[in-house]
């Protein structure tokens, strides 16, 4: 009996295991996706968003006001990012003149579908600075960071902390999906409804 047990235990994990990742893959092909969000599927030839998806948007705001109360004035110096200008990104150190800044293409990146912003700080002196050191509200803290801290705060992913290819400045909301998705049309649900959902 206990040599049945020990076989048969095994292969009962395994089938619960399998039957809860296909009620995952399931619930996903319905529009949801991990953490309760939800997603729109628009087609392969789903527009391209002009704007800040409003969930973004809304945090970003939250944000620059959350820094602006510890004495950091951020600034937003990039949103949503057109396919040109990506691929632009791309070439630039590669078959155009300057470092290499990004490893991705237009299209893949969260930029081109309005989930990305990228940010800065103004010193009191008005200059621009991405000095990852900097501590502009002298509280022995590296303002980026205290920045990049509140932003995942707020359900942020920080390009700071990625090992292949750290990218300082970029914060992100993926919402669950990936390139390959958007790329297919799949897009973060932002009615009335699922907004109130996500937060």
């Amino acid at each position: 009996m206990k040599r049945i047990r020990n076989i048969l235990l095994p292969w009962m994990i395994i089938t619960l295991f399998l039957v809860i990742l296909f009620i995952a893959y399931n619930k996903m092909d319905d529009g949801y996706l991990g953490s309760g969000n939800r997603y729109e599927d628009l087609g392969e030839d789903a527009p391209i968003p002009s704007e800040l998806h409003p969930k973004v948007e809304k945090n970003k705001n939250i944000l620059l006001e959350q820094a602006a109360d510890i004495n950091i004035d951020v600034v937003i110096t990039e949103e949503t990012r057109p396919i040109e200008e990506q691929n632009e990104l791309y070439a630039q150190g590669r078959s155009t003149s300057g470092d290499i800044v990004t490893n991705a293409r237009g299209g893949e990146s969260y930029h081109n579908y309005g989930l990305a912003i990228d940010y800065a700080l103004r010193k009191d002196n008005g200059e621009i600075t991405w000095d990852t050191q900097y501590d502009g509200n002298n509280n022995g803290k590296s303002d980026w960071l205290e920045v990049a801290e509140l932003a995942k705060d707020l359900g942020f992913e920080w390009g700071g902390d990625w090992k292949r290819f750290p990218d300082y400045p970029h914060l992100q909301m993926d919402f669950g999906l990936s390139i390959s998705q958007l790329q297919n049309g799949k897009r973060p649900a932002h009615n009335k409804n699922t907004e109130e959902a996500l937060e």
